[in-house]
């Protein structure tokens, strides 16, 4: 659906041998650019759908009311995948693809992962004209690097608009309510209905996938963000094998240290590091961290009108990756781990520093 959050070439100068060379002028750059643009719309906008669903529900009287809303996509693989986000399709009962030239074919949903808002459907039959879509690497961008959106925005499907690179690194809420890290920042126009489709380099390689707008107006406002291309790589595999992505998890209750927090627990008798942490609260029964021996809380003591659990580790980091806050937790565990794999967690205990190594395990 077209739900958006608030998150609220220069060519060098050819010199001969002999003769005098005109030097190239803006308007000779421009028309490059230009026709570079015009060529990636021609060679990638096939690769790019319009998605419409449709749920029902019902009046007082038991009449069905449908609803539709509209988002964009792209063609994966020649299997028939299509790619969005997980808000384009939530709660849909039918979902109907376009592809170039009209053609519209019924899809289902084959896999879903709202921690990270992506989605993958299936058609059973691809146009002949339909082209995939490449994979970019997001690694490669830099601020100011042009980047172009080609999507379905108020249901104008085939629209392209352009922009930059606004920001790197930033971290956006879920349609689970969770972090959504590495998100590319753009002022390339975004508006309702661009959800789920690409966000392309100047090479027609996608690097992101359009998922939220911070504006007042719910129109573009300049502020765009897509889920990087890193994270389509990670998830979209594990989507179409099983339909869902495991997410890592400690097994672990937390409670950020702030700054003021000290003299509380220091005149408790309990230490804290200066540079802060996570305070284990309580480690869950048979979950990793607890398997591990991390410890939960011991005693409790009164902050206010608080009654906080104490004497548990103090959770700095996690492979040598400096953890402040359960927002940079969540983030690492999404970006640099997987299910199965070791960590090696760095706790504050009785005044020390010791590293404990946690086999991770599926969030429940």
């Amino acid at each position: 659906m077209h739900r958006h959050k608030f998150v609220l070439f220069l060519l060098p100068a050819v010199i001969t041998w002999g003769c005098l060379c005109q030097p190239e002028t803006k308007a000779d750059n421009v028309d490059d650019l230009q026709a570079r643009v015009m060529r990636l719309y021609q060679q990638s906008s096939p690769g790019v759908v319009n998605i419409t669903s449709r749920s029902f529900s019902y009046d007082f009287f038991l009449n069905p009311m449908p609803q539709e809303g509209s988002g964009s996509g792209f063609v994966f693989d020649r299997n028939g995948h299509i790619v969005t986000n997980f808000h384009v399709v939530e709660k849909a009962d039918e979902l109907q693809v376009s592809f170039i030239e009209g053609i519209t074919h019924p899809a289902k949903v084959i896999g879903i992962d709202p921690s990270n808002d992506l989605a993958v459907l299936k058609v059973s039959k691809l146009p002949k004209k339909v082209k995939t879509l490449t994979l970019g690497s997001a690694e490669q961008l830099q601020v100011g690097s042009f980047v172009v959106a080609i999507g379905n925005p108020f249901g104008l499907g085939g629209t392209m608009t352009m922009g930059i690179v606004s920001a790197l690194g930033r971290v956006i809420r879920s349609p689970d309510n969770r972090y959504i890290g590495e998100i590319i920042q753009t002022d390339a126009p975004i508006n309702p209905g661009n959800s789920g489709g690409p966000l392309l380099d100047l090479n027609g390689n996608v690097v992101g996938i359009n998922s939220a707008i911070l504006s007042p107006s719910r129109a573009s406002a300049g502020i765009g963000f897509a889920i990087p291309v890193s994270t389509v790589r990670r998830v979209v595999p594990e989507l179409i094998r099983q339909g869902r992505y495991p997410h890592p998890w400690l097994g672990v209750q937390l409670y950020q240290l702030l700054p003021d927090s000290h003299a509380v627990f220091r005149r408790a008798g309990f230490h804290t590091p200066k540079e802060g942490g996570l305070l284990v609260l309580e480690t869950v029964r048979g979950g990793p961290a607890a398997k591990a021996g991390i410890r939960g809380a011991s005693h409790i003591v009164r902050m206010g009108n608080l009654r906080l659990p104490i004497g548990g580790d103090i959770i700095v980091a996690i492979n040598d990756h400096k953890i402040k806050d359960t927002q940079s937790l969540t983030i690492f565990l999404e970006t640099q781990t997987r299910v199965g794999g070791h960590a090696k967690v760095t706790v504050f205990r009785d005044g020390k520093l010791q590293d404990i190594q946690v086999n991770l395990g599926e969030r429940q």
